[in-house]
């Protein structure tokens, strides 16, 4: 009980010096309420309001409930790919979040709300610019919708996210950047974290060739390519054809503690993710054949006889062999 008395009295301390420095009074979090939301007091104990949050449903129910809902709007969001080649794939990702963004941003008069994307202009020059109809055919993202930054320092990049983040003007804020720079530490996210929970829209840090480390986000998504599946017509899949884009999506932090794997694709016409295999099942699927069915969405079973019988495993008959002639 000593202990764990000290380890909070240096969590307490620890908030009280990054609220110092922050130049803000420190605070604390009530239980939850029934409807969700929680109560913040002030340093004097007193209730200063009730947030709720809400959220923008990715199409897909099991992805969203390990989400806790779905992606939050009123906070950072990170989204990291371990490796530059993966730069492609890890945009074509925030590009789909932009597209969602910006149907749930709508100003007064129902009209969708631009997006922002602040890039640093190295990694502009290496994974390029988004291709405008492209974008407008495969996210319903049109030209004027979609607004482009190129900062020559990681400073000016922060600045331009926090304060278009606080404009209120914008459906999303999507700050694309490289690898783990030393200027974008705890402190530096945690501002860009305070900027959206104020405006109430979501900003997307964007890492590529990146570790995952501390930051203030909630969500951490970690994406990799994975492979198409064939494109489905009315007389079924169509072999040797490339289907819509998929995405291996690795749920590293969440605001309910569940990590878990995904694979979802991208429907270009719905303009909304599926969910084609969920990656948490496969380890009960190679067990399956000593406990159960194999689930028909995995992936081939693995098979049961020795490898002298292959041909007896794909169903058809093992060669008999000749016998040699005397002489």
């Amino acid at each position: 009980m000593a202990r764990f008395a000290m380890a909070q009295e240096k969590i307490y301390a620890l908030r009280r010096e990054i609220a110092r420095i922050e130049g803000r009074q420190p605070e604390r979090f009530a239980a939850p309420t029934e409807n969700g939301g929680e109560t913040v007091l002030r340093h004097d104990g007193r209730a200063e309001g009730l947030h709720v949050p809400t959220f923008t449903e990715t199409g897909t129910p099991h992805f969203d409930a390990a989400l806790g809902g779905g992606l939050q709007q009123a906070a950072l969001t990170e989204i990291v790919g371990r490796e530059s080649r993966d730069g492609g794939i890890v945009s074509g990702f925030a590009l789909a979040l932009a597209a969602m963004a910006s149907r749930n941003g709508r100003d007064e008069e129902q009209r969708p709300r631009p997006v922002l994307w602040v890039g640093m202009a190295d990694m502009l020059l290496e994974t390029g610019f988004p291709y405008a109809p492209g974008v407008e055919q495969f996210f319903d993202l049109a030209p004027d919708r979609l607004l482009m930054t190129c900062a020559r320092r990681l400073e000016d990049a922060l600045w331009v996210a926090e304060e278009a983040a606080q404009s209120g003007g914008l459906s999303a804020v999507f700050l694309e950047i490289r690898g783990n720079p030393a200027r974008l530490d705890l402190t530096a996210t945690r501002r860009l974290h305070h900027r959206a929970r104020e405006a109430g829209r979501p900003v997307f840090l964007i890492r590529h060739s990146a570790e995952p480390e501390p930051t203030a986000a909630p969500t951490r998504l970690v994406i990799s390519p994975a492979p198409s599946s064939p494109r489905e017509t009315l007389a079924g899949a169509l072999s040797r054809s490339i289907g819509p884009p998929a995405f291996s999506v690795a749920l590293a932090r969440s605001r309910i503690g569940r990590n878990e794997n995904f694979l979802l694709e991208w429907n270009p016409h719905d303009f909304t993710f599926r969910e084609r295999v969920s990656i948490r099942d496969r380890p009960v699927q190679e067990n399956a054949r000593t406990s159960g069915p194999q689930d028909p969405r995995g992936l081939v079973p693995a098979s049961s006889v020795r490898s002298g019988s292959a041909a007896q495993a794909w169903g058809g008959l093992a060669p008999q062999r000749r016998k040699r002639r005397a002489g």
